[in-house]
């Protein structure tokens, strides 16, 4: 009877000490919690939401208070006739002031609040394509560990099935019913074998160290795929319709948008740098000197509100400059925004065929482990009844083992192309997760 080698590991994890094993979700929750790029996308989108406060501030007043206090030295002569008498004068002056400045009319001010506005929406989108990149990177690394621990385990079973092959090709060459190349072709595809079986291994280590890193801690019995894996086809069935939703709601052309739109802004904002601004501006201000140069000391107080008017004339050409600059821009955003389009397109369009391409791929190579199983048996049977070598034999086993590990390794391929598709269309997030987690023991 023939143990497939997923069915092999998933024994061995549950036998050594009943440990729960773990599978796609509980991985890809661990890395939300534990991924450090993930973080860190969480925290730039924090930092990016305070650009709207920001920008709102420039629309509402501000209050500024300003208090001082001095000592005063003051040596004063009078000429001519002045009815009063110098001299020389020591005293402490003090006072505070409240200024209120609030715009009325400043055009820059209201585009960058705009502006304020599209940057977060950027910041938005771009925690979007972390999250699914954490959903692809978290698979990745899940699907990079399962695919290590088959080859180690094919390499395993095919050692083992050279061992005895190798005994056996001893056996007859002891009896006389074979040669001694039989031998060592045997002994060489055995000690081939023990090094594939050790590169497997140190690969096996890699690959689990790799998602050790993501969840920070080691994995632990993971699941490999069980009999739910399904070779589902992409609804809807056409590659354009796929391309189409892309374009509306890839969270790169979010970005790229976003970006025309706010070089667009700097164009408006940098055009209206010759235009006047005007505030209300309300100021409030007491002061108190127990002395002065006439000897007697002095207390005011001054209340004022009006409308301030600032014309810009001249400022050495920078206005015009940085609206040139701003242009220039503006047609470097437009480019990026067409080539962002062209790529989320082709992106698309791979992501599917992979999806497509991927289907056939893993029916041809069931077909082909079958056929490949067929040859082996043939093989062995041929030996015996001579018509057949022990060189078929070894050939008709390696092909045997390379389509099953090729076979595994086009699932989980169409898996991982699943979630690309999803993911070009910004879609891709622990649900989809969810539907694929389902092809697992």
């Amino acid at each position: 009877m023939k143990i497939e080698p997923h069915i092999l590991f998933l024994a061995m994890a549950l036998a050594a000490g009943g440990a729960q094993a773990t599978d796609l979700l509980d991985v890809f929750r661990s890395a939300q919690s534990n991924d450090p790029v993930i973080a860190a996308a969480r925290a730039t989108q924090q930092a990016g939401r305070e650009k709207l406060p920001q920008g709102r501030a420039l629309l509402l007043p501000t209050i500024n208070l300003n208090a001082n206090t001095t000592m005063n030295d003051l040596t004063t002569q009078y000429k001519g006739a002045f009815p009063f008498a110098g001299g020389t004068y020591r005293y402490n002056s003090k006072g505070y002031g409240v200024t209120l400045v609030q715009p009325l009319y400043r055009q820059q001010n209201w585009v960058a609040y705009s502006e304020a506005e599209l940057q977060v929406v950027q910041t938005d989108a771009q925690l979007k394509i972390a999250e699914q990149d954490l959903v692809l990177r978290t698979a990745q690394a899940y699907f990079d560990v399962l695919i290590a621990q088959d080859s180690v385990q094919l390499a395993e079973a095919q050692k083992t099935a050279i061992t005895e092959q190798l005994a056996q090709a001893k056996r007859n060459f002891e009896v006389g019913s074979a040669t001694i190349t039989d031998t060592h072709e045997a002994q060489a595809r055995h000690d081939l074998t023990y090094a594939q079986e050790i590169s497997a291994q140190n690969n096996l280590e890699i690959k689990r160290s790799a998602l050790q890193q993501l969840i920070n801690e080691l994995p632990q019995n993971l699941k490999p795929l069980g009999p739910r894996f399904r070779l589902d086809a992409p609804l809807p069935a056409d590659m354009e319709k796929w391309v189409g939703n892309a374009q509306l709601n890839s969270p790169q052309l979010v970005i790229a948008h976003a970006a025309v739109e706010l070089a667009e802004k700097e164009v408006e904002k940098n055009r209206g740098g010759h235009l006047p601004t005007v505030d209300l501006v309300a100021n409030y201000s007491t002061s108190n000197a127990n002395g002065s140069s006439f000897g007697v000391g002095i207390d005011s107080t001054n209340k004022s509100i009006g409308v301030q008017l600032n014309v810009p004339i001249f400022q050495g050409g920078a206005i015009n400059s940085k609206w040139r600059e701003a242009e220039a821009n503006r047609e470097r955003a437009r480019q990026d925004l067409e080539n962002a389009r062209r790529s989320v397109a082709q992106q698309t369009r791979q992501s599917y065929l992979g999806v497509v391409s991927g289907i056939a791929q893993v029916q041809a190579l069931q077909q082909a482990l079958v056929s490949s199983e067929s040859v082996l048996e043939a093989s062995k049977l041929g030996q015996e009844v001579g018509v057949r070598t022990n060189l078929d034999v070894l050939n008709a086993q390696q092909q045997l083992y390379s389509t099953r590990r090729d076979l595994y390794q086009a699932e989980y391929n169409f898996l991982l192309s699943e979630l690309r598709l999803k993911a070009s269309v910004g879609e891709l997030d622990e649900a989809e997760l969810a539907k694929v987690n389902q092809a697992l023991h």
